[in-house]
Protein backbone atom coordinates (compact mmCIF):
# COMPACT_ATOMS: atom_id res chain seq x y z
CA UNK A 1 0.00 0.00 0.00
CA UNK A 2 1.46 3.39 -0.87
CA UNK A 3 1.32 6.03 1.53
CA UNK A 4 -0.75 8.35 -0.66
CA UNK A 5 -3.89 5.12 -0.26
CA UNK A 6 -3.04 5.26 3.11
CA UNK A 7 -3.61 8.63 3.32
CA UNK A 8 -7.10 8.06 1.29
CA UNK A 9 -7.99 4.94 3.60
CA UNK A 10 -7.48 6.97 6.37
CA UNK A 11 -9.73 10.12 5.45
CA UNK A 12 -11.89 7.80 3.96
CA UNK A 13 -12.62 5.97 7.92
CA UNK A 14 -12.81 9.42 9.69
CA UNK A 15 -15.50 10.71 7.21
CA UNK A 16 -17.13 7.00 7.68
CA UNK A 17 -16.60 8.30 11.60
CA UNK A 18 -17.82 11.09 11.52
CA UNK A 19 -20.81 9.95 9.68
CA UNK A 20 -21.52 7.35 11.72
CA UNK A 21 -21.26 8.34 15.09
CA UNK A 22 -24.85 10.01 15.15
CA UNK A 23 -26.74 7.51 14.38
CA UNK A 24 -24.35 5.25 17.21
CA UNK A 25 -25.61 7.97 19.85
CA UNK A 26 -28.83 7.68 18.69
CA UNK A 27 -28.98 3.84 19.21
CA UNK A 28 -27.17 3.99 22.56
CA UNK A 29 -29.54 6.58 23.48
CA UNK A 30 -32.85 4.39 22.71
CA UNK A 31 -31.56 1.81 25.28
CA UNK A 32 -30.82 4.13 28.13
CA UNK A 33 -33.39 5.02 30.66
CA UNK A 34 -34.78 8.21 30.95
CA UNK A 35 -33.48 9.08 34.55
CA UNK A 36 -29.90 8.21 33.27
CA UNK A 37 -30.31 10.31 30.46
CA UNK A 38 -31.11 13.26 32.53
CA UNK A 39 -28.54 13.22 35.44
CA UNK A 40 -25.62 11.78 33.53
CA UNK A 41 -23.67 12.08 30.49
CA UNK A 42 -25.34 11.91 27.16
CA UNK A 43 -21.66 10.07 25.98
CA UNK A 44 -22.15 7.30 28.61
CA UNK A 45 -23.28 3.47 28.14
CA UNK A 46 -26.74 2.56 29.01
CA UNK A 47 -26.32 1.02 32.69
CA UNK A 48 -28.24 -1.01 32.71
CA UNK A 49 -30.18 -0.78 28.94
CA UNK A 50 -33.43 -1.29 28.76
CA UNK A 51 -36.00 -1.70 26.62
CA UNK A 52 -38.84 0.78 28.14
CA UNK A 53 -38.65 3.21 25.11
CA UNK A 54 -39.70 0.82 22.72
CA UNK A 55 -41.96 -0.39 24.88
CA UNK A 56 -43.41 3.28 24.97
CA UNK A 57 -43.85 3.88 21.80
CA UNK A 58 -46.49 1.35 21.28
CA UNK A 59 -48.24 2.83 24.08
CA UNK A 60 -47.96 6.14 22.10
CA UNK A 61 -49.38 4.76 18.78
CA UNK A 62 -46.58 4.83 16.87
CA UNK A 63 -47.19 0.86 15.18
CA UNK A 64 -50.37 3.05 13.38
CA UNK A 65 -47.60 5.52 11.66
CA UNK A 66 -45.31 2.36 11.17
CA UNK A 67 -48.50 0.83 9.04
CA UNK A 68 -49.42 4.03 7.22
CA UNK A 69 -45.76 4.97 6.59
CA UNK A 70 -45.02 1.22 4.74
CA UNK A 71 -48.93 1.31 3.03
CA UNK A 72 -47.58 4.55 1.47
CA UNK A 73 -44.66 4.32 0.57
CA UNK A 74 -45.58 0.55 -1.36
CA UNK A 75 -48.61 2.56 -3.00
CA UNK A 76 -46.00 5.29 -4.31
CA UNK A 77 -43.51 2.88 -5.35
CA UNK A 78 -45.47 0.24 -7.37
CA UNK A 79 -47.79 3.42 -9.55
CA UNK A 80 -44.39 5.85 -9.71
CA UNK A 81 -42.33 2.82 -10.96
CA UNK A 82 -45.50 2.02 -13.49
CA UNK A 83 -46.43 5.55 -14.77
CA UNK A 84 -42.51 6.67 -14.93
CA UNK A 85 -41.65 3.26 -17.15
CA UNK A 86 -44.51 4.27 -19.77
CA UNK A 87 -43.81 7.66 -19.86
CA UNK A 88 -39.92 7.44 -20.02
CA UNK A 89 -40.65 4.42 -22.87
CA UNK A 90 -42.71 7.12 -24.87
CA UNK A 91 -40.29 9.52 -24.55
CA UNK A 92 -37.41 7.23 -25.55
CA UNK A 93 -39.09 5.34 -28.41
CA UNK A 94 -41.97 6.72 -29.16
CA UNK A 95 -42.71 9.44 -32.42
CA UNK A 96 -45.19 11.91 -31.70
CA UNK A 97 -45.48 15.69 -32.20
CA UNK A 98 -43.86 17.94 -29.47
CA UNK A 99 -42.16 14.97 -28.20
CA UNK A 100 -39.17 16.76 -26.93
CA UNK A 101 -40.51 19.78 -26.48
CA UNK A 102 -42.76 18.30 -24.06
CA UNK A 103 -39.93 16.32 -22.04
CA UNK A 104 -37.59 19.09 -21.37
CA UNK A 105 -40.24 21.33 -20.00
CA UNK A 106 -41.17 18.19 -17.73
CA UNK A 107 -38.00 18.43 -16.97
CA UNK A 108 -37.71 21.40 -15.94
CA UNK A 109 -39.98 21.11 -12.74
CA UNK A 110 -36.85 19.58 -11.22
CA UNK A 111 -36.03 23.53 -10.79
CA UNK A 112 -39.01 24.82 -8.59
CA UNK A 113 -38.44 23.77 -5.01
CA UNK A 114 -40.72 21.17 -4.09
CA UNK A 115 -41.80 23.89 -1.10
CA UNK A 116 -43.30 25.88 -3.44
CA UNK A 117 -46.18 23.22 -4.65
CA UNK A 118 -47.04 22.99 -0.75
CA UNK A 119 -50.07 25.53 -1.14
CA UNK A 120 -51.36 24.67 -4.35
CA UNK A 121 -51.48 20.66 -4.19
CA UNK A 122 -52.94 21.40 -0.08
CA UNK A 123 -55.62 23.90 -1.65
CA UNK A 124 -56.65 21.38 -4.69
CA UNK A 125 -56.63 18.39 -2.03
CA UNK A 126 -58.81 20.34 0.65
CA UNK A 127 -61.31 21.43 -2.52
CA UNK A 128 -61.71 17.79 -3.47
CA UNK A 129 -62.61 16.93 0.36
CA UNK A 130 -59.60 14.60 0.75
CA UNK A 131 -57.78 16.93 3.11
CA UNK A 132 -56.70 14.49 6.28
CA UNK A 133 -57.13 11.12 4.39
CA UNK A 134 -54.57 8.47 2.89
CA UNK A 135 -55.58 9.27 -1.01
CA UNK A 136 -53.96 13.33 -0.06
CA UNK A 137 -50.58 11.74 1.17
CA UNK A 138 -50.02 9.50 -2.16
CA UNK A 139 -51.92 11.32 -4.95
CA UNK A 140 -49.19 13.98 -5.65
CA UNK A 141 -46.76 11.67 -6.12
CA UNK A 142 -48.29 8.16 -7.48
CA UNK A 143 -47.67 9.68 -11.29
CA UNK A 144 -44.48 9.36 -11.89
CA UNK A 145 -41.24 11.73 -11.38
CA UNK A 146 -39.25 14.07 -13.50
CA UNK A 147 -36.42 12.40 -11.74
CA UNK A 148 -37.70 9.11 -12.90
CA UNK A 149 -38.70 9.42 -16.19
CA UNK A 150 -35.22 11.45 -16.86
CA UNK A 151 -33.11 8.59 -15.50
CA UNK A 152 -35.26 5.71 -17.48
CA UNK A 153 -35.47 7.34 -20.36
CA UNK A 154 -31.61 7.98 -20.51
CA UNK A 155 -31.48 3.99 -19.74
CA UNK A 156 -34.30 3.35 -22.46
CA UNK A 157 -32.48 5.44 -25.15
CA UNK A 158 -29.61 2.37 -24.60
CA UNK A 159 -31.07 -0.22 -25.20
CA UNK A 160 -30.37 -1.81 -28.99
CA UNK A 161 -33.25 -0.47 -31.64
CA UNK A 162 -32.77 -4.27 -33.22
CA UNK A 163 -33.93 -6.11 -29.36
CA UNK A 164 -37.60 -3.88 -30.26
CA UNK A 165 -37.68 -4.52 -33.85
CA UNK A 166 -37.05 -7.69 -33.30
CA UNK A 167 -40.04 -7.95 -31.05
CA UNK A 168 -42.06 -6.11 -33.18
CA UNK A 169 -41.90 -8.00 -36.00
CA UNK A 170 -43.25 -11.20 -33.49
CA UNK A 171 -46.07 -9.35 -33.52
CA UNK A 172 -45.41 -7.64 -29.80
CA UNK A 173 -47.49 -5.09 -28.72
CA UNK A 174 -45.67 -1.40 -27.03
CA UNK A 175 -46.73 -3.21 -24.20
CA UNK A 176 -45.26 -6.62 -24.80
CA UNK A 177 -42.10 -4.72 -25.52
CA UNK A 178 -42.26 -3.02 -21.87
CA UNK A 179 -42.79 -6.14 -20.30
CA UNK A 180 -40.74 -8.57 -22.00
CA UNK A 181 -37.90 -6.42 -23.31
CA UNK A 182 -37.22 -3.20 -22.01
CA UNK A 183 -38.03 -4.05 -18.40
CA UNK A 184 -35.74 -7.49 -18.17
CA UNK A 185 -33.16 -4.95 -19.73
CA UNK A 186 -33.37 -2.44 -17.09
CA UNK A 187 -33.16 -4.32 -14.06
CA UNK A 188 -30.29 -2.52 -12.22
CA UNK A 189 -31.80 0.79 -13.00
CA UNK A 190 -35.42 0.11 -11.77
CA UNK A 191 -34.08 -1.06 -8.52
CA UNK A 192 -32.24 2.13 -7.84
CA UNK A 193 -35.09 4.13 -8.81
CA UNK A 194 -36.85 1.65 -6.43
CA UNK A 195 -34.83 2.13 -3.87
CA UNK A 196 -34.51 6.76 -4.15
CA UNK A 197 -38.35 6.44 -4.14
CA UNK A 198 -38.78 4.46 -0.69
CA UNK A 199 -36.10 6.58 0.69
CA UNK A 200 -37.61 9.60 -0.03
CA UNK A 201 -41.19 8.82 0.78
CA UNK A 202 -39.93 6.90 4.20
CA UNK A 203 -38.55 10.09 4.89
CA UNK A 204 -41.23 12.27 3.69
CA UNK A 205 -42.00 15.29 6.41
CA UNK A 206 -43.38 18.23 5.04
CA UNK A 207 -46.40 17.24 2.82
CA UNK A 208 -47.82 14.70 5.35
CA UNK A 209 -47.36 17.52 8.10
CA UNK A 210 -49.24 19.74 6.43
CA UNK A 211 -52.29 17.24 4.50
CA UNK A 212 -52.82 15.54 8.16
CA UNK A 213 -52.12 17.58 10.71
CA UNK A 214 -53.98 16.28 13.53
CA UNK A 215 -55.62 13.43 11.84
CA UNK A 216 -54.58 9.51 12.49
CA UNK A 217 -52.84 10.00 9.06
CA UNK A 218 -49.74 10.37 10.38
CA UNK A 219 -46.22 8.90 8.94
CA UNK A 220 -43.55 8.13 10.55
CA UNK A 221 -41.23 11.83 10.71
CA UNK A 222 -44.54 13.21 11.88
CA UNK A 223 -45.30 10.83 14.49
CA UNK A 224 -41.73 11.24 15.99
CA UNK A 225 -41.43 14.84 15.67
CA UNK A 226 -44.91 14.52 17.89
CA UNK A 227 -43.15 12.72 20.48
CA UNK A 228 -41.14 15.85 21.70
CA UNK A 229 -43.95 18.02 22.37
CA UNK A 230 -46.53 14.80 23.67
CA UNK A 231 -44.10 13.99 25.95
CA UNK A 232 -41.97 16.73 27.27
CA UNK A 233 -39.12 15.69 25.08
CA UNK A 234 -37.92 12.81 26.22
CA UNK A 235 -34.84 11.98 24.28
CA UNK A 236 -34.71 8.65 24.87
CA UNK A 237 -37.82 8.01 23.42
CA UNK A 238 -37.56 10.19 20.07
CA UNK A 239 -34.27 7.88 19.58
CA UNK A 240 -36.07 4.63 19.98
CA UNK A 241 -38.39 5.95 17.22
CA UNK A 242 -35.71 7.37 15.31
CA UNK A 243 -34.07 3.98 15.12
CA UNK A 244 -37.37 2.19 14.74
CA UNK A 245 -37.50 4.07 10.96
CA UNK A 246 -34.04 4.08 10.14
CA UNK A 247 -34.12 0.00 10.51
CA UNK A 248 -36.59 -0.84 7.43
CA UNK A 249 -34.25 1.54 5.20
CA UNK A 250 -30.82 -0.03 6.16
CA UNK A 251 -32.48 -3.69 5.44
CA UNK A 252 -33.34 -2.58 2.14
CA UNK A 253 -30.10 -0.74 1.28
CA UNK A 254 -28.25 -4.21 2.46
CA UNK A 255 -30.39 -6.02 0.32
CA UNK A 256 -30.51 -3.83 -3.21
CA UNK A 257 -27.48 -1.49 -2.62
CA UNK A 258 -25.04 -3.17 -5.02
CA UNK A 259 -27.61 -2.55 -7.59
CA UNK A 260 -26.94 1.63 -7.40
CA UNK A 261 -23.31 0.62 -8.21
CA UNK A 262 -24.53 -1.31 -11.08
CA UNK A 263 -26.59 0.98 -12.44
CA UNK A 264 -23.88 3.41 -12.47
CA UNK A 265 -21.47 1.70 -14.02
CA UNK A 266 -24.27 1.22 -16.74
CA UNK A 267 -24.98 4.46 -17.62
CA UNK A 268 -21.86 6.58 -16.70
CA UNK A 269 -23.86 8.80 -14.05
CA UNK A 270 -21.17 10.84 -12.70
Amino acid sequence: MTSRNAVVYVLLAVGALITLLPFGLGLLTSFTSAQQFNTGSPLSLPDPPTLANYLGLADAGFGRAIAVTAVMTAVILVSQLTFSVAAAYAFARLDFPGRDGLFWVYLATLMVPATVTVVPLYLMMAQLGLRNTFWALVLPFMFGSPYAIFLLREYFRSIPADLIRAARMDGASTADVIVHVVLPASRSILVTLALITVVSQWNSFMWPLVITSGSSWRVLTVATAGLQSQFDAQWTLVMAATTVAMVPLIVVFALLGRNIVRSIVVTGIK
